[in-house]
């Protein structure tokens, strides 16, 4: 199962073979700002909503990001549209 990677600037630090970045300024990066959006969480509702509103959002995630690792900046305990991404590419 697919899982969600953080980001990292580590030195020797490389992005997995089998992840993609959705960072935001990738093609699958949360247009939702924190703090002009919401917070965290709020944005992450928002960026549900803003996929699910239309289809051919949720099929260009199945086709790009099935079976493949999200990384992103958020913190790993912390609210994230890369949990979205994971859940819709991957039903």
């Amino acid at each position: 199962m697919p899982v969600r990677l953080q980001l990292s600037r580590r030195r020797g630090w490389r992005l997995p073979d089998n992840a993609v970045s959705v960072a935001r300024p990738t093609r699958w990066g949360n247009p939702f700002r924190i703090g002009v959006d919401g917070d965290a969480a709020a944005c992450v509702a928002h960026f549900r909503e803003w996929m699910l509103a239309e289809a051919a959002r949720v099929d260009a995630a199945r086709a790009s990001l099935r079976g493949r690792d999200l990384a992103c900046w958020c913190a790993l305990d912390a609210p994230c549209h890369a949990d979205v991404l994971l859940e819709l590419a991957n039903r």
